[in-house]
């Protein structure tokens, strides 16, 4: 009598949006959600730090593959930053390294130095950050004692908005001292650190400063409204199917039968005017087929989803 066990029938492709709690990595909640969808098939586009909360895109089974290309988008954050202390991670989960009071920065010191971070702005990461130097994480050589050499890249702040200014003292090491919490709304592209906006702010303001709150709020076109926790999925585990996960996120194209079937085997098909890409592909019955780029007047496949 054979005693295999039936075959488990995989989830349907697609995003789970999940409200990251407070002290989990973006590889906790991967490993977590494996276990909640039933599939060894899970990744999430955008890590958040673990002292972060809010909006973490999972894509389960097929819609693993929309994930380099969600990582892409515009992301909103709401944060904390405290002025007059500087830590070696520049957020609240780092030493402190150094105490200035900030008791003389003045409201309109802070909305200039805000603003001095807004638009397009040259970002020089965190040295505790995922990137790698020399094929080696750059957190790894900074938690070993190495100085970090990261070079500046190019990001875009698009919103640095003030919510509130708060004066506060808070004990120290030796006494007290007076700091500055700055809650803020950031609108930004992918590839910015808060946290670096929070040292380079304190240090534009000659009093140091790092990130003590961060929660995402959305991510491209995925918000908190849609968003549920590890409790709330692990009760009922809800999927955006990746259709509809495409077609909020991306530029749809409406194709005919004959150009669905040549997209289907990785064809291209002449250029829409849909911009650079990505772009989503349909057919005549609303399936997802696939996400093309258009360049040099052809759009040419990116991930291919069709049978």
């Amino acid at each position: 009598m054979s005693t295999a066990r039936p075959r488990r029938t995989p989830p349907p492709s697609g995003l789970i949006i999940v409200d990251k709690p407070a002290d989990w990595t973006s590889h906790d909640v991967v490993g977590k959600m494996r276990g909640i969808a039933g599939t060894r098939k899970v990744g999430h586009a955008g890590t958040l730090d673990p002292m972060a909360t809010g909006v973490l895109v999972v894509g389960v089974e097929k819609a693993t593959r929309l994930l380099g290309h969600l990582a892409l988008t515009e992301k909103v954050y709401e944060a904390t930053i405290r002025l007059g202390m500087t830590t070696n991670t520049d957020d609240a989960e780092g030493e402190i390294i150094a105490v200035t009071p900030a008791g003389r920065v003045t409201a309109e010191e802070v909305h200039r130095g805000v603003a001095a971070l807004t638009g397009k702005i040259m970002q020089v990461p965190p040295q505790v950050s995922a990137i790698k130097v020399n094929g080696e994480r750059a957190y790894k050589r900074a938690r070993a004692g190495e100085e970090v050499e990261l070079a500046a890249r190019p990001v875009t702040v698009s919103e640095f908005a003030v919510a509130a200014i708060r004066r506060t003292r808070v004990e120290t090491a030796d006494d007290t001292t007076e700091v500055v919490d700055v809650d803020a709304t950031v609108t930004c592209s992918s590839g910015t650190y808060i946290r670096a906006l929070a040292r380079d702010l304190g240090a534009a303001l000659g009093v140091g400063g790092h990130l003590t709150r961060l929660r995402r709020i959305r991510v491209g076109p995925y918000g908190l409204a849609s968003a549920r926790t590890i409790d709330e999925l692990a009760r009922e585990c809800v999927i955006m199917p990746i259709a509809e996960a495409v077609a909020a996120a991306f530029p749809r194209r409406d194709v005919t039968a004959q150009d669905a079937r040549l997209v289907a085997h990785g064809g291209r098909l002449p250029a829409a005017g849909l911009g650079p890409g990505p772009v989503g592909v349909f057919g005549p019955e609303g399936t997802l087929l696939a996400l093309v780029e258009e360049r040099g007047g052809t759009a040419r496949p990116l991930v291919v989803f069709a049978p």
